[in-house]
């Protein structure tokens, strides 16, 4: 008692130190870091959120210089079908090559890498490099808006053919050799011939060539002065961290045609694709990709979106980005530089914030185990504190001064204990004795209850059921003395009838064993499992017949055991009844024997299994309680119960597994006979 009490005084000592530890460093270091993280968290998410909209405002940028080229081309064309010098130059004879020089002149003043006169039919009757005979594709939108009065400009897919009749050197300039690229969608192509070109058509108003129009257009593919000048108004000087890099590129389908990024120090990643993640969400899903993206060999904080031809498809994307890593290693320092500051901070203050924490608790801890000491046993402990200058100090001096009378009172106490202890030893005595005496004469009032009416009950049922037993075998001997010799025609019969007979005066003993068995000692045998059980079948293959059910037979038990046969088959007997009542719309009765060594003892385990309705664990538990029965008017609830007194007397068990729905296993196993 006493070193529970020090325990526990010592148990209560921690608690104080540690609440008071917890109340001097939580704010330090559990509270502060806690909004350190939260804040740092936030601060990160829009740290993130600024880049993703800075990367949002650059491609507004570039899609802007981007419309304005086609703009420009549009407004350009337009002019010059309206110029005095194309009517002048188209009215001449052809054969001067004027509106060669013409058109030569004017792609060459506008920037064009393409430009000539087309009647609706697809005839070329003005080119700086086409032939006049050659015939071109006139479906684009462009031109059939062109054709109809109203001038047009859109971006569209050319395939290499197509460059090749407008001309051979820009079906050259396409053409690109495709590189192996790390997650981009896998493809059979090896290189990309088609060429995207800014489109531009407008209606010529030239006497005699009514209908017709004059077309133009830039080819983007390796337009390297149309992708730097997006760069160079994205990103200009100073406009991004030291260490950092603006990149934009244009491409077709998922290939970059046009692009400022390097593959290596001088060379270009043209004929690089983009990953199957950004192809997916811009190019399939149609959606503007703004996160971090992995561009050739780096991270890049990006932004694509689609680019649409003049049919309204999805043909390319147009792509701008900076390199992520200096400002993930800026994020990183300020986030080291903060934790670094909140190291330093926290281990200037903790020292003293512990040093605080530790005057109050000394104190305490030094008042806990005096008390812990006397409860032990040692009255004469005292916390002793010098010169007391607080409250705690106070309370230590109080704690000495109640301890002082504290031991003056135990002294008297003592003497009290002694006296009252022997007078309680000299009451227990007696009381223990009457005790003892109450318990043996209430275990003979419940036995001799008990056998009052297991008593009554035997006798009634002896007297009920031996007055017909005895008028069956009377009766029995009148029916063998009327047949006479006829008799023998029914021997087997009259001679199961009289083994049956012989068996309800044997029950009727049972029912007196089972009230006093050890006034009925039964007459022991030995037996092969196999026979008793062959035995037992004739006895209910009525029941067999009537369910329907099926019996398997294994037996493979060696030994013989010893027990009363008719006891034995009062156990198997029931075990079987119990199995036909639990398959009542048939099923299959396993009967199996086998030797089996239980706690090394030799014996023999005779199984009873159906394939029935199966019990819950909580009526397996009570199955051998004496009158537990489900049956409710069919059975008394002594079958189970009168079977594993039976089995136990002869050193046996009697054990049962079952599973609802599945079926029910009885396992007997008997002690190998000596």
């Amino acid at each position: 008692m006493a070193e529970h009490a020090s325990d526990k005084v010592a148990s209560r000592g921690v608690s104080i130190r540690v609440r008071l530890l917890a109340i001097a460093l939580l704010p330090t270091l559990v509270i502060l870091p806690l909004l350190l993280v939260a804040t740092m968290a936030r601060w990160e998410g829009k740290f993130d959120a600024l880049l993703i909209s800075k990367v949002n405002g650059d491609l507004t940028i570039a899609h802007q210089y981007l419309l304005r080229i086609l703009e420009n081309t549009g407004e350009h064309l337009n002019a010059l079908s309206e110029s005095v010098a194309l009517r002048d130059a188209a009215s001449s004879s052809r054969e001067t090559g004027s509106l060669a020089n013409y058109l030569r002149e004017s792609r060459e003043r506008l920037k064009l890498d393409f430009l000539f006169l087309v009647e609706p039919d697809g005839r070329i009757i003005g080119s700086v490099d086409t032939p006049s005979s050659t015939a071109i594709r006139t479906d684009w939108p462009v031109m059939a808006s062109a054709f109809g009065g109203r001038p047009s400009t859109a971006i569209d897919i050319l395939s290499h053919e197509e460059l090749a009749a407008i001309s051979p050197a820009l079906a050259k300039r396409a053409s690109l050799d495709l590189v192996p690229t790390p997650n981009a969608v896998p493809t059979d192509r090896t290189a990309e011939t088609r060429g995207m070109v800014v489109h531009s058509a407008s209606p010529v108003n030239v006497p005699g060539l009514k209908g017709a129009a004059i077309v133009g257009g830039i080819l983007l593919n390796q337009n390297l002065e149309f992708i730097d000048t997006i760069n160079d108004l994205v990103y200009r000087k100073a406009s991004l961290p030291e260490g950092s890099q603006g990149t934009a590129t244009l491409f077709l389908d998922d290939v970059r045609i046009s692009t400022n990024v390097r593959l290596f120090e001088d060379k270009r990643a043209l004929g690089t694709r983009v990953s199957a993640a950004v192809r997916s969400a811009v190019l399939d899903e149609g959606r503007v990709w703004l996160d971090s993206a992995f561009v050739v060999n780096d991270w890049y904080v990006s932004a694509y979106e689609p680019v649409r031809d003049s049919f309204g498809n999805r043909v390319g994307m147009l792509y701008v980005g900076f390199l992520e890593a200096p400002f993930s290693r800026a994020k990183m320092e300020t986030i080291i530089g903060i934790a670094i500051a909140f190291l330093l901070v926290t281990a200037a203050s903790v020292p003293i914030f512990l040093r605080w924490a530790r005057s109050i608790f000394k104190p305490l801890e030094r008042m806990t185990g005096t008390i812990a000491a006397v409860e032990s046993g040692d009255l004469g402990a005292r916390t002793r504190l010098e010169n007391p200058r607080d409250e705690i100090g106070v309370v230590s001096a109080h704690l000495d001064h109640l301890l002082d009378q504290l031991q003056d009172r135990d002294r008297e106490l003592r003497a009290w204990n002694d006296e009252l202890n022997d007078r309680v030893a000299e009451r227990t005595r007696e009381l223990e004795l009457a005790n003892q005496q109450l318990e043996a004469t209430t275990k003979q009032l419940i036995m001799s209850e008990k056998l009052a009416a297991i008593g009554e009950i035997t006798a009634g049922v002896a007297h009920e059921m031996n007055n017909p037993i005895a008028v069956m075998q009377g009766n029995l001997e009148v029916v063998r003395s009327v047949l006479d010799d006829r008799a023998t025609e029914v021997a087997t019969e009259l001679r199961l009838i009289d083994e049956q007979i012989h068996r309800m005066t044997l029950i009727v003993n049972k029912l007196l064993q089972f009230a006093r068995p050890e006034e009925y000692a039964g007459f022991l045998e030995r037996h092969a499992a196999a026979e008793v059980i062959s035995d037992c079948l004739p006895l209910v293959q009525y029941l067999l017949n009537k369910a329907d059910i099926r019996v398997e037979r294994e037996d493979t038990a060696t030994r013989l055991l010893l027990m009363n046969r008719t006891e034995l088959q009062q156990v198997l007997v029931n075990l079987i009844v119990n199995a036909i009542h639990a398959m009542p719309n048939g099923g299959t009765l396993r009967l199996a024997s086998r030797d089996e060594q239980r706690d090394s003892r030799p014996g023999v385990t005779i199984e009873v299994s159906d394939t029935g309705i199966g019990m819950a664990p909580d009526l397996i538990e009570r199955i051998f309680d004496p009158f537990f029965t489900t049956k409710r008017s069919e059975g008394t609830g002594l079958g189970l119960s009168i079977s594993q007194t039976l089995i136990d007397r002869q050193g046996g068990a009697l054990s049962v597994e079952s599973t609802v729905g599945a079926g029910t296993t009885f396992l007997l196993w008997l002690p190998e006979a000596d």
